[in-house]
């Protein structure tokens, strides 16, 4: 059961229309505005900010975020976005010759052009497996894993367009059993469904935070898997990359020793004040219980896609099976645009994705919210 008074008074504003749009931006929470506020103004002051408060606060980050996906923070690298994370993974996976980069179409332009530049400078072959009745192919993928060329397997656990859900679990089983890497986009489950990067064999594993996490614009995490972080180069000169760089001290040695954790592949300074807000929003989600939250997501979106399905007009994209689905619901429409302008003027913030209705509702929506969006589609 969720604590309906601490969620209406944490997005008090959000509850003022109905808000359907998670997998675009989440609001964030009360508590992350204030601390934002608050550090923002010390920041006006910067010689009140201890180096501990400063430095402290992306620990914490890191800490929250691996207790998200089941890993540990030496395991958590901080980056700005999802496209920081799948930039490490493309930079540094080695691939052997003769192996490709496998990916799903339909997948979200960041996941698909680190991969091509790839291609274009070290000559390493990108493939996509089409899509099969506009969702991904799944058994395809499988398939061609199967045939033990792949190098590296770059998808997303929930695809921005129909919110199909991959299952991880099985493939990074597949990936181990043929010699492939994983590379996964995470941005559209991660806060919206239960992850265990350990049961799934994930090698690398990227995550905005702004949307099911409500965290602030420029927040992200990477997970790079523990016995790999040794054995990878991080091919950068970042400072911040190297052992000593939290030894103002030692600044001036100029050891060119990286960490010994995922540290090792943060580059340079990133928005303090920033992840001292998402710490506040991933502290409420705990403090709501992930998996309560998850369990109100998929009984959100199973009410809204089983009324899409009723309606004339409306054909779901989204997968019925919950397995195959996280927190978006898709579904075409005729006339579209009359479709989403209605929603539109009954205050429905939604959004339209290659050329679909996209709708995704997280904890702080209600039954009757999802109902009331219903009535509008229905005319």
């Amino acid at each position: 059961m969720l604590n309906d008074a601490l969620i209406a008074a944490e997005f008090q504003e959000a509850r003022e229309t109905i808000y359907l749009n998670a997998a675009s931006t989440g609001p964030l929470p009360r508590r992350a505005v204030e601390r934002l506020a608050a550090f923002n103004a010390k920041r006006a002051q910067p010689w009140t900010i201890s180096f501990e408060e400063q430095f402290g606060g992306l620990a914490r980050a890191r800490e929250l975020c691996a207790r998200l996906i089941g890993a540990s923070p030496d395991e958590i690298a901080l980056t700005p976005n999802t496209s920081g994370g799948i930039h490490i993974a493309a930079r540094v996976l080695p691939v052997a010759p003769g192996r490709v980069i496998l990916s799903h179409d339909g997948e979200f332009p960041a996941n698909v052009y680190p991969w091509m530049a790839m291609h274009r400078v070290r000559g390493t072959p990108f493939e996509q497996v089409p899509l099969r009745d506009g969702l991904p192919d799944h058994e395809a993928l499988l398939a061609r894993i199967a045939r033990g060329d792949v190098g590296v397997v770059a998808i997303s656990w929930v695809s921005f367009v129909s919110g199909d859900k991959a299952d991880l679990a099985r493939l990074g089983e597949a990936c181990r059993r043929h010699g492939s890497w994983l590379a996964v986009d995470a941005i559209q489950g991660v806060g919206a469904a239960p992850l265990d990067v350990r049961d799934c064999h994930i090698d690398i594993l990227s995550c905005g935070a702004q949307k099911w996490l409500c965290g602030p614009w420029g927040t992200a995490f990477t997970y790079v898997r523990r016995d790999l972080i040794a054995r990878l180069d991080a091919e950068t000169g970042g400072w911040l990359s190297m052992r000593y760089s939290d030894n103002f001290g030692r600044m001036l040695d100029y050891d060119a020793t990286y960490f010994d954790d995922a540290r090792k592949f943060e580059i340079a300074t990133i928005a303090y004040q920033d992840f001292i807000g998402l710490n506040a929003s991933l502290e409420l989600l705990f403090e709501i219980g992930p998996r309560p939250i998850a369990a109100q997501v998929d009984a959100l979106a199973a009410r809204l896609l089983d009324g899409i399905a009723s309606i004339p007009g409306l054909r779901p994209l989204t997968p019925a099976a919950p397995a195959r689905r996280a927190g978006i619901v898709a579904c075409a429409a005729d006339q579209l645009g009359r479709v989403s302008q209605r929603l539109t003027e009954a205050g429905v913030v939604h959004g339209i994705r290659g050329g679909v209705l996209r709708f995704a509702p997280h904890f702080y929506n209600t039954a009757d919210e999802i109902d009331r969006t219903l009535d509008v589609l229905r005319g």
